[in-house]
């Protein structure tokens, strides 16, 4: 299974929950975090970064 993991940088605020909560997988880039790898086989910690995002910026969804 691989899931897709879509921010949306316009909406992040960048508090680096994301980072904080998955740190192999999220990283600041300049101002705000980012992805890593936006194709994962495994969910992983993404789930609980897009769970804990206060802004909900975060999406990750099944590959079709």
């Amino acid at each position: 299974m691989v899931f897709i993991i879509k921010h949306d940088e316009k909406a992040c605020i960048g508090c680096g929950a994301c980072v904080s909560i998955c740190p192999g997988n999220w990283k600041f880039s300049g101002t705000k975090p980012k992805p890593i790898k936006t194709e994962v086989k495994e969910i992983g910690c993404n789930k609980k970064a897009a769970d804990i995002c206060p802004v909900q910026c975060i999406k990750v969804t099944e590959k079709k």
